[in-house]
């Protein structure tokens, strides 16, 4: 099998599967997938900690980006997906370079 070619397509049907996830369930639902993962890198891999941080988190970074998005271009408003979008493209693609996998 050809380890390049095999790294290549599941890059592709990583990035494709989490593009189709967002847009099904909207932009406000990205941040379901990035929150966890930030928690999790804070907390360390405890469930008991994670879900209450989890939804601390995701509450206060949709609040913030909802803050951002009607400060920055002030008369207008600009809509708190694309301000989440702004935040966590590089997060996921820092997550999805990172060399070092984690197992449990």
């Amino acid at each position: 099998m050809n380890v390049v070619r095999a790294r290549l397509l599941g890059f592709a049907a990583i990035t494709l599967l989490a593009g189709g996830a967002t847009a099904a369930v909207g932009p406000i639902g990205f941040l379901g997938l990035m929150v966890p993962h930030v928690v999790r890198a804070m907390t360390g891999p405890d469930y008991r900690w994670i879900v209450p941080a989890s939804a601390l988190t995701g509450s206060l970074v949709l609040v913030v980006a909802d803050i951002v998005g009607r400060t920055l271009v002030r008369p207008g408003e600009l809509q708190v997906g694309i301000v989440l979008a702004l935040i966590g493209a590089p997060f996921f693609i820092a997550l999805v370079r990172r060399k070092r996998l984690v197992t449990l």
